[in-house]
């Protein structure tokens, strides 16, 4: 088994990873975790299949497989993000008016962020995110699309996180509110 086609995918496997589980070590481990699948398994790759979207379906796959486990191990059950919205802190104005892409990604539900980060930030086809995620291409088109926009709905409203509210005497205005770069 020649590794060099392997580890040229490692840095867009743990692009992908990071932006799932929102945690650089979570993310490590989650990489780790499909390198070893890959590995143990490498006899179900299809030799001149493309192993980019081969190694996305298997971290795909243990992401899923690690969420439900989490959600059923779960003891008070899950969160609605939507419900524990107003405690979600927005970056400090003076970090350079930053906008939280993160925190807006993570609000998303899990298959839409991974369709829309394949899509986006992987560069992969319609088709090869089907594969990857085992959907029809008509739902990762509808994923993304509605991805797009509730994304987008986040990146306009106002921050609503927990923070002091502006002195007394200062005008409403001064406050500033998350802004989308364009």
């Amino acid at each position: 088994m020649n590794r060099q086609p392997i580890v040229a995918q490692i840095p867009a496997l743990r692009r992908y990873a990071r932006a799932l589980t929102g945690d650089t070590w979570a993310a490590d481990d989650l990489v780790q975790d499909t390198l070893e699948r890959a590995c143990s398994k490498w006899r179900l790759w299809a030799a001149g299949s493309d192993l980019r979207a081969w190694l996305f379906t298997v971290m795909h796959n243990l992401f899923a497989s690690q969420v439900r486990r989490a959600t059923r191990q779960a003891p008070g059950g899950t969160v609605d993000i939507d419900e524990v919205a107003h405690q979600l802190v927005a970056p400090d104005p003076g970090l350079g008016h930053a906008i939280d892409l993160e925190r807006c990604l993570l609000r998303l539900p899990q298959d839409q962020r991974a369709v829309l980060l394949l899509v986006s930030v992987e560069d992969m086809s319609y088709l090869e995110v089907a594969k990857i995620t085992g959907v029809p291409i008509g739902t990762v088109m509808s994923r993304l699309s509605r991805a797009r926009s509730r994304l987008q709905e986040l990146l306009d409203e106002p921050a609503r996180g927990v923070h002091q509210p502006p002195a007394a005497g200062t005008p409403a205005s001064s406050v500033t509110p998350l802004r989308r770069l364009q």
